[in-house]
C-alpha cells in the first residue's frame, strides 16, 4: 500500500488549487463532482453581466459629466443674455421717455401750427371769397350759445355771412374738413336760421381738403363744398 508523504500531499494540493484557479474545465469538472457546476456557471454569467453593467454605468457617468458641463455653459450664456436684456430694457425705457417728450413737443408745436395755419388760410381766402361771391366784404356772425345746442356746452359760435340780393349765404372756412366739421357747420346754420328768423339759407363749406364721407354728408345736407 502506497502512502503520500506530507510534502507530496502539499505539492498535490498546490497543483489542485492552481488547476482550480487557472483551468476552467478542471474547475467545472470538480464542481460537477461536488454538484456546484451550475452554480459556477451562473456566477460567471452574473460576473459578466456585472462587468457589462459597470461599463454602461461608466459610459453614463461620462455622458452625465458632459451634460453637466454643457448645462453649466448654457447657464452662463443665459446669465449673459439676461444681463444684455436688462441693459437693453434700460436703454429702451430711456428711448421711450425721450420719444414721449418729443411727441409732447411735436403735439404742442402741431397745435400752435394748426392755429397759425388756420389763421393764415382764412386770411388768404378772404380775397377768394370776395371774388367768388362778388362782394366787397365778408361779414361774420357771432352768437353765444348759452344752451349748448352746437357743442353740448355754452360756447361762442361764429359763421362767415354774406347777405346778397336778400339771400343769406353762410360760409364755413376750414383748412381740412371732416364729417364732424360738416355736421357742426350744419348745426350752426340751423341755429343762425332760428335766431335770425330766416327760413332759407345757402350753405358753403370752403376747404382745401375734404374726405369722401364728409362730401357725402355735405350733399345730404345741401351744403355746397368749395375747394380752394
Amino acid at each position: 500500500m502506497l502512502f503520500i508523504s506530507d510534502m507530496s500531499f502539499a505539492e498535490l494540493k498546490d497543483k489542485i488549487l492552481k488547476l482550480l484557479r487557472e483551468d476552467v474545465e478542471f474547475r467545472y469538472a470538480v464542481a460537477g463532482l461536488l454538484g456546484l457546476e451550475e452554480i459556477l456557471k451562473r456566477l460567471d454569467s452574473v460576473e459578466r453581466a456585472i462587468e457589462e453593467h459597470t461599463k454602461s454605468i461608466r459610459s453614463l457617468q461620462e455622458q452625465v459629466l458632459e451634460n453637466t458641463k454643457a448645462i453649466r455653459s448654457l447657464q452662463e450664456q443665459v446669465r449673459s443674455m439676461q444681463e444684455q436684456v436688462r441693459e437693453h430694457s434700460l436703454i429702451l425705457m430711456e428711448h421711450t421717455k425721450e420719444i414721449r417728450r418729443l411727441s409732447d413737443r411735436i403735439s404742442a408745436l402741431g397745435a400752435r401750427w394748426g392755429i397759425m395755419a388756420e389763421s393764415v388760410f382764412r386770411e388768404s381766402l378772404e380775397r377768394f371769397l370776395q371774388e367768388y361771391f362778388k362782394v366787397a366784404k365778408v361779414g361774420k356772425w357771432k352768437y353765444f350759445d348759452e344752451k349748448g345746442e352746437i357743442f353740448g356746452a355754452p360756447a361762442l359760435i361764429e359763421i362767415d355771412v354774406v347777405v346778397k340780393d336778400q339771400k343769406h349765404l353762410l360760409i364755413e372756412v376750414k383748412s381740412s374738413a371732416s364729417v364732424n366739421d360738416v355736421a357742426i357747420f350744419n348745426k350752426k346754420c340751423e341755429l343762425y336760421k332760428k335766431i335770425k328768423g330766416v327760413t332759407e339759407v345757402e350753405k358753403y363749406l370752403v376747404t382745401c381738403f375734404i374726405d369722401e364721407k364728409a362730401k357725402e354728408l355735405a350733399r345730404e345736407l345741401n351744403i355746397t363744398v368749395v375747394t380752394y
